[in-house]
């Protein structure tokens, strides 16, 4: 009993903070939960990034939901990537039952269902707000990057989009800029020889077959207009709460190329253009990216370095990256290290892989004298998870086993109706599903070949005429041409003597 009286001491003094929180469950002592014991999270350190992991089916898709609900709650808007198809649900209230009743019982929180504001995004042809973005606001470096080219193809990359800078020709889709590279080395090779020195077909080639790589994988629906302006993940209903949006990925699991992609460009876009944030209390923007490891299984170096920098400065705009994931090895360590706050669900086993695994993943937490960490990882049940956060002086929280509150919406994928109905309702759709083609350098490259061929033709044709009349003025009329023949003078003046003889 003492013991209990120590470890809940321990525990409401480790998460009480002056600041606004979020509630995650109760902790728990020898697998059994402690009513009131309550682990929280404060709003202020919720920029210094965190994980979400554990095995299939241990519940890190309900403490997302949990989690996205008490921010949007709190007024802070969420970007969640929904590769599985489960997160629908958040648009709809909860349903008690005898589980989630026994088991708030057992935390001491009360249990409240609720539906919250959400907006569907989509990157492919699902409904939902389709996200876009031009090839000139990737701009040169990171197209490379994405691209993984090498320095010499990256330098073509550069002279590409600094030709185009020079002659207003805008780069909005890979059509655009796979002809300027195909003119860089045919109609347009001399121009480009003259300004920028001779470009390699070897190398746009190469290039060439990457941007078709990617293509193959459904960047062309992602290049291009109208542009996704990231201020609109910002918005808030008229409750003051924050939305949840949900990029719809069901249909990329296998393109993780394009996810990679369209990840990179999200956070370069959101720390170009947020303003730096300082010390606020709380954060602008919480994105959770699950499945993470597709984001880091096909990136190059040059991208896991991107991703690194961008991981690194990226919370003194007041956002919160969370990845979620089956095991804390998918993401790179020097990933790992910035995160913040780290909830744990069970793993499993089934290997001496594994179990090196869980020995790794248990260093990274705190010294407990109430856990045996590498046993607990193992033990725990499902909806229950080791946290380790940060207070609000950035120091860790004592460990806590916890029992995960149950989210307050639907725990379920809302119906075709309800989906339909959803998107119909949304502002954004009517704002950004329009496609729009309008005229850029593929029209415009185009256009300055056919007017190139039709004086090259104009000149040829005037060359001709030149010759032929030229020809015409020395050709000697026929009646001239008797008359200064010599058999004619010799004619004319041989008729002559005979007449002065006579």
């Amino acid at each position: 009993m003492a013991q209990n009286d120590a470890f809940l001491s321990e525990i409401k003094e480790g998460n009480t903070f002056k600041g606004d929180y979020i509630t995650l469950g109760a902790a728990m002592l020898n697998e059994q939960a402690i009513k009131n014991a309550f682990v929280n999270i404060p709003l202020k350190t919720l920029n210094r990034h965190g994980l979400i992991a554990g095995a299939t089916g241990t519940g890190k898709t309900k403490t997302l939901q949990v989690m996205a609900e008490n921010l949007s709650e709190h007024g802070i808007p969420v970007l969640l990537m929904d590769i599985k198809g489960d997160l629908s649900g958040l648009a709809k209230s909860g349903d008690a039952n005898s589980k989630i009743t026994e088991r708030h019982d057992k935390i001491g929180f009360p249990y409240a269902p609720k539906a919250f504001p959400v907006e569907l995004l989509s990157l492919s042809e699902q409904d939902g707000v389709r996200l876009r973005a031009t090839v000139s606001e990737f701009g040169p470096v990171l197209l490379s990057r994405i691209l993984d080219l090498s320095d010499t193809q990256s330098g073509i990359v550069s002279v590409i989009f600094k030709y185009c800078d020079d002659h207003a020709l805008p780069l909005l889709d890979l059509k655009d800029f796979k002809k300027i590279l195909q003119y860089a080395t045919q109609e347009g090779k001399k121009e480009f020889e003259e300004a920028y020195g001779r470009i390699s077909t070897a190398s746009t080639g190469a290039i060439l077959r990457k941007i078709v790589e990617l293509e193959q994988q459904g960047a062309d629906l992602f290049f291009g207009e109208t542009s996704f302006d990231v201020q609109d993940l910002l918005r808030l209903d008229d409750n003051g709460r924050g939305y949840i949006n949900i990029l719809r990925l069901t249909d990329i699991q296998d393109r993780p190329k394009l996810f990679s992609t369209f990840m990179l460009s999200l956070l370069a876009e959101i720390y170009t253009t947020f303003p730096e944030q300082g010390d606020t209390g709380r954060p602008e923007l919480v994105i959770f990216i699950d499945e993470a490891h597709l984001i880091f299984d096909e990136a190059s170096k040059a991208l896991h370095d991107q991703i690194e920098s961008i991981v690194k400065l990226i919370r003194s705009k007041g956002v919160g990256l969370y990845f979620v994931t089956q095991n804390p090895t998918d993401v790179p360590e020097a990933v790992l290290s910035q995160l913040g706050l780290k909830v744990q669900h069970a793993l499993r086993a089934f290997t001496a892989k594994d179990r090196k695994a869980i020995k790794l993943t248990a260093q990274n937490y705190p010294i407990s004298e109430y856990y045996d960490t590498e046993t607990v990882l193992t033990s725990l049940g499902t909806g229950e998870a080791l946290v380790s956060a940060l207070d609000e002086k950035g120091r860790p929280t004592p460990l806590a086993a916890t029992m995960m509150r149950a989210p307050m919406s639907r725990m379920d994928i809302l119906t075709a109706t309800e989906l339909e109905a959803l998107v119909t309702a949304s502002k954004l759709v009517k704002k950004y599903n329009d496609t729009i083609d309008r005229e850029s350098a593929y029209e415009m490259l185009n256009a300055k070949i056919k007017q190139a061929e039709a004086e090259q033709e104009r000149a040829k044709t005037t060359r001709k005429s030149t010759t032929t009349s030229s020809r015409k003025s020395t050709a000697m009329n026929p009646v001239i041409k008797v008359l200064t023949s010599a058999t004619f003078i010799r004619s004319v003046f041989g008729i002559l003597n005979k007449v002065i003889k006579k």
